[in-house]
């Protein structure tokens, strides 16, 4: 059995989201993104990254959140997993809940 990892789960209809653990299987985050992964490096030294569909905001998916602050910002579409990264592999998220909420609530 595939070992799982611990992520922070945002959805557009979520302020912060939610921490739960998932397995990383490239299916089980394309079913969880609904559809193709992109993965969006956060913070390099952290590790933290964002994995969200690759092609949501040609498919029109809900607006999400805003990443970043102007002029170097993105609007976020669609469900999205934050985790950590080690080389090729996913691994659990690097920071707390509380951290990822401070992050979010400067950016919006």
């Amino acid at each position: 059995m595939e070992a799982k990892i611990k992520v922070i789960i945002k959805r557009p209809d979520e302020k912060y989201g939610h921490v739960t653990w998932i397995s990383p299987s490239l299916k089980n985050l394309q079913k969880t993104v609904e559809g193709h992964i992109e993965t969006v490096t956060i913070s390099k030294d952290k590790g933290l990254i964002m994995i969200c569909n690759e092609d949501g905001k040609i498919l029109g998916l809900e607006k999400n959140f805003i990443m970043g602050t102007p002029p170097f910002h993105d609007v976020i579409v669609g469900t999205v997993i934050l985790c950590g990264t080690d080389g090729e592999d996913f691994t659990d998220i690097p920071i707390d809940f509380s951290t990822w909420k401070f992050m979010l609530d400067k950016w919006n």
